[in-house]
């Protein structure tokens, strides 16, 4: 039992003699100043200043991956000219913890550096709304190249995503800029996202007492020899409503291009016009009646 407390007690000094040492190792280096304004450049906060340098690196790079994992390549260079900006902040903000860490009083730095970030964060705010926005476009794929949108009641055609901003082509050939926080900030309909089939429609109203039968049948002629309307899903005529001077018709049909759904539906139009007038189906223009009620003449000497 004197035995094993003798070896217990050996073991708890060298133990003692070994942390003491790497501790006056780790300790050894340059002091400078006095008090609580003394800065301490030792080996352990060079081997501090290496650790915390190397994981930054390492954490910043499996991050990196998280975000790119599903991003074709050029969007992953897109992300990387702007996560070299993170890294470059990162840095800054270990640099300083280490600098805490040796004794120097950062606190005038943080100070002027704050409110200088602050002016900064103000001026640039909508900018980096645009660059978080041009990120979870790129990560979560919510908008595509090619995708058909309507913003602010423009239709237009993607053509490019970047960090900052989409562009796309509205329908009469002019480029529409979007800044990248409208897709997390407002509603954006996206015509093609689920699919690229999309349903048209153009309506047309008839005269009472018109055949709404051969109605149908001529509406029906109107898109059948389209060859940009697709036959599956296909086209069918809806009875909307009895309007106040006209039956109300829609020919419904499927495109899969939405984008010059106006052209397809302008060309239905002429054809309408064309068969209802050969078929002597009238599409009536708004009539009201007007009564004039007559009362007691007015006296000659009232007037």
């Amino acid at each position: 039992m004197q035995q094993e407390e003798i070896t217990d007690k050996i073991s708890e000094v060298v133990t003692e003699d070994i942390w003491g040492s790497i501790k006056e190792f780790l300790n050894f280096g340059l002091h400078f100043g006095e008090g609580d304004h003394q800065i301490h450049i030792t080996i352990g906060l060079l081997l501090l200043v290496i650790v915390s340098f190397v994981a930054t690196k390492f954490l910043l790079k499996w991050v990196r991956r998280l975000f790119t994992r599903k991003m074709d390549e050029t969007d992953k260079l897109k992300f990387f000219s702007f996560f070299k900006f993170v890294q470059y902040v990162i840095y800054i903000i270990v640099f300083f913890a280490i600098l805490s860490t040796a004794g120097v009083n950062i606190t005038p730095v943080l100070a002027a550096s704050a409110a200088l970030l602050v002016g900064i964060g103000l001026a640039l705010q909508e900018i980096f709304q645009d660059v978080i926005g041009g990120i979870l476009i790129m990560v979560d794929k919510s908008l595509l190249v090619g995708d058909i949108i309507e913003v602010d009641g423009r239709v237009g055609r993607v053509v490019d995503i970047k960090l900052r901003t989409t562009r796309a082509i509205t329908r009469d050939d002019k480029v529409l800029v979007i800044p990248n926080h409208k897709f997390i900030s407002d509603s954006i309909l996206n015509y093609t996202q689920n699919h690229k089939t999309t349903r048209e429609f153009v309506g047309v109203g008839v005269a009472y007492g018109s055949d709404t039968q051969k109605v149908k049948e001529l509406l029906m002629q109107s898109v059948a020899e389209d060859s940009r309307i697709l036959k599956k899903p296909k086209p069918f005529v809806s009875f909307e409503d009895f309007g106040d001077s006209s039956l109300d018709f829609r020919i419904n049909f499927f495109v899969s291009d939405s984008f010059i759904d106006p052209y397809i539906k302008s060309d239905i139009r002429f054809k309408i016009d064309a068969l209802f007038r050969e078929n002597d189906v009238t599409i009536p223009f708004p009539q009201r009646d007007i009564h004039i009620k007559s009362g007691n003449p007015i006296p000659k000497e009232e007037r």
